[in-house]
């Protein structure tokens, strides 16, 4: 980095900290950890002391450095917030005090959210387990101006940051909006009119098959394998699914028209419309259905998107609020049946829809890119001492 400002040790400014303390098994502690990429300190959960077997750990405090002995090398860096004081983190994280006369934390932090400790671990070359050490983070180096001039940079630095993250919020809040607003469309155009009847999935589909238990292989030792994970925000990049050996592949091929159901894991209940795929079978967290009388497979997957549907498989009786699925729960599941004509105009109305709302996404995401450029644009500016 080409910089006015003289270059320091951040060894010249820091103080390990290695103070640990024994838990209290009554108490509740925040347990906090650093995001990946310099994107701060959050926390993690709250937990009883009883719950944790480690009854050694370490307290952080508001200004202290926090470095993240695995992920340093990916951005595990953070300065720890206010709101965070007090807070535990384990042995795998080091702590170090920051001498305010020397280096103030915004100073340090607006340097961490550039990437320059996050290069400095990648320029030395190690990408194991012990990627760093605590007398590592000694030998980075900072600009260092005068504190009066860090603080006037850090002043200026936090007016646009903060315009930032607003115009962030915005952009979330109204990503949130339109998946609510298509939420309450497909409700509308489900909701039952004159002349139309109700079925169960069972009356309407092949019995639920669960899926083919196999290792997955990168070779192409036989037909592609779908798995839960490789289906994401509705798609799927066939270049990308592995390969498994199944000598009974036929029962488990995929076709055209094919509904999959996630039936464990984040996205339990989700389900996709094989369109058109190569030759591939479904693995076996996946539950297959295959319609065969009085709808369409688009207007039947359309339906498993709508309110009505997740609210079926809810598990209620847990009392855990959760979506559980599996081919009993499945078959059981009460379908709304409008007439031919009028299952097509849905369809193709919903399909405008989406698409819109797919629109607006990639306008948005084009606007996140840009607002993602904008802080890193002004810290780099600060570092070169042209603020």
């Amino acid at each position: 980095m080409t910089t006015k400002f003289p270059i320091v040790r951040l060894g010249s400014f820091l103080r390990h900290r290695k103070e640990f303390f024994t838990l209290d098994e009554m108490a509740r502690y925040k347990r906090v950890r650093v995001q990946l990429h310099n994107q701060g300190i959050v926390v993690r959960d709250t937990v009883e002391g009883a719950e944790l077997r480690t009854k050694k750990q370490q307290a952080v405090r508001a200004g202290d450095l926090l470095v993240a002995e695995i992920d340093a090398k990916v951005g595990g860096f953070g300065i720890v917030p206010a709101e965070l004081d007090g807070a535990i983190v384990s042995s795998h994280y080091f702590l170090y005090e920051i001498d305010k006369t020397r280096c103030l934390p915004g100073w340090l932090d607006a340097f961490i959210r550039l990437g320059g400790l996050e290069d400095q671990v990648r320029a030395r070359g190690t990408t194991n387990y012990a990627a760093i050490r605590p007398e590592h983070v000694f030998d980075f180096e900072i600009p260092l101006p005068p504190e009066d001039e860090q603080r006037r940079i850090v002043a200026r630095i936090e007016e646009p940051a903060t315009r930032i993250e607003e115009a962030r919020g915005l952009r979330h809040h109204a990503a949130e909006e339109v998946e609510t607003l298509l939420t309450a469309v497909s409700a509308a155009v489900f909701t039952p009119q004159h002349g139309w009847t109700e079925a169960k999935v069972a009356d309407l589909c092949e019995r639920p098959q669960y899926g083919y238990t196999a290792s997955a292989a990168i070779e192409p030792v036989g037909p592609k394998l779908l798995r839960i994970t490789d289906i994401q925000n509705g798609q799927v990049n066939w270049d990308t699914v592995p390969f498994c050996h199944c000598p009974d592949s036929e029962q488990y091929l995929l076709k055209s028209n094919d509904l999959v159901f996630a039936r464990t894991g984040a996205t339990t209940g989700k389900s996709f419309l094989i369109r058109n795929c190569p030759k591939a079978v479904f693995a076996s967290y996946l539950i297959r259905l295959r319609v065969k009388r009085s709808v369409t497979p688009e207007y039947l997957y359309r339906y498993f998107q709508t309110p009505s549907y997740w609210s079926q498989i809810t598990d209620e009786k847990k009392g855990t609020g959760q979506p559980n699925v599996n081919g009993k729960k499945l078959a059981n599941i009460r379908v709304p049946i409008a007439p031919p004509d009028e299952q097509r105009r849905i369809v193709a109305y919903l399909q405008r829809v989406r698409a819109k709302v797919d629109s607006l996404k990639q306008l948005q995401a084009e606007a996140g890119g840009e607002l993602d450029a904008l802080l890193p644009s002004v810290l780099d500016k600060a570092f070169k001492g042209e603020l």
